[in-house]
């Protein structure tokens, strides 16, 4: 009973948590964008009311202008000369889309117009979803060893303890994912769109590997873009690779947490608690006997892995 108690507790004290965050967040936000939205409207009017002075259009029909032209935007089409491209549909701007619908990422740069394209999307994403989670999961899965389990152990036969290993390797991981998967890709945003400063370009890369996906930047929508299907197929590839060390990393903390104890404080769920008990004895054990053979036949690698007898995370020692 004392154990129930205290569960609700902690989830009392998250939910008050995440409460005040969120008011933080919204306080912060608003100080910040108020004044510029203020002043944004300001100018607006002011063109408005210059352009209305020297034309003989009136208000009503300015603002049954404009409200079709914003409607129109809203929907990726665009009234200027110099639109990015023919069509929003052709077959790689289509793939881009059904891309950002199943990863969950999406802009809302593009979206169906008509009552069809909207009941497919619905179903469309009612199957590619948890579809996409279930591939991004099945990749996480094969990279655990080579990215988490053998640097870990690796670190461990350099002599270290279980628990700062995992935080060393940890941080290792978290460097070389922000240069590889958002400064160097940043560079590379910034410099093919030429609208786009490096803290846009790293702002791109954190609000689309995070699925937020505002949509306030999207790449290869600029005037006579070259190359534009494959720039937006690179895009797609970077987004599922990216998405891919996102889920890496959370799991990867997930399973830290396990090793301190912090997910056991929290009440939390381990994260492989289905494994087998022969599943959890450490990397590194000692005594001759705990040895693995430091070579594999061509025959013994060639062979598929057990379900059962793939290396887990948990079975570093906790003590």
């Amino acid at each position: 009973m004392h154990s129930v108690g205290r569960s609700w507790l902690l989830l009392t004290g998250f939910v008050l948590f995440y409460i005040i965050y969120l008011l933080f967040g919204a306080l912060v936000f608003s100080s910040i964008e108020r004044p510029v939205e203020d002043k944004m409207r300001e100018d607006v009017e002011a063109l408005k009311h210059e352009f209305l002075n020297q034309s003989c259009v009136n208000a009503a029909s300015l603002e049954r202008f404009l409200l079709k032209v914003l409607t129109a935007n809203k929907y990726g089409v665009s009234v200027l000369k110099n639109s990015s491209a023919a069509s929003n549909w052709d077959l790689a701007s289509s793939m881009f889309f059904a891309n950002t619908l199943v990863t969950t990422v999406g802009y809302g740069h593009t979206t169906p117009l008509s009552d069809t394209g909207k009941t497919f999307s619905i179903f469309y994403a009612l199957i590619g979803v948890p579809f996409t989670m279930l591939v991004l999961t099945a990749c996480v899965q094969r990279i655990m060893h080579p990215l988490v389990l053998g640097p870990v152990g690796l670190l461990q036969r350099c002599g270290m303890q279980p628990r700062p290993a995992t935080v060393v390797h940890f941080v290792l991981l978290l460097v070389l994912v922000v240069l590889f998967f958002f400064l160097t890709p940043a560079a590379i945003f910034s410099s093919l769109e030429p609208s786009w400063s490096f803290l846009d370009g790293i702002y791109f890369c954190f609000i689309s590997l995070c699925t937020i996906g505002l949509g306030d930047f999207v790449p290869g929508t600029q005037p006579r873009q070259k190359y534009r299907s494959l720039y937006q197929v690179s895009v797609m590839v970077y987004l599922f690779v990216g998405l891919m060390m996102m889920f890496l990393l959370l799991r990867t903390i997930h399973i830290m947490a396990d090793l301190h104890g912090l997910t056991t404080f929290l009440q939390l769920p381990r994260c492989e608690d289905s494994d087998l008990d022969e599943d959890r004895k450490p990397i590194v054990e000692d005594g001759p006997e705990a040895q693995t053979p430091p070579f594999l036949t061509e025959k013994e690698a060639s062979k598929p892995l057990e379900p059962g007898s793939q290396p887990s995370y948990n079975t570093i020692n906790t003590s």
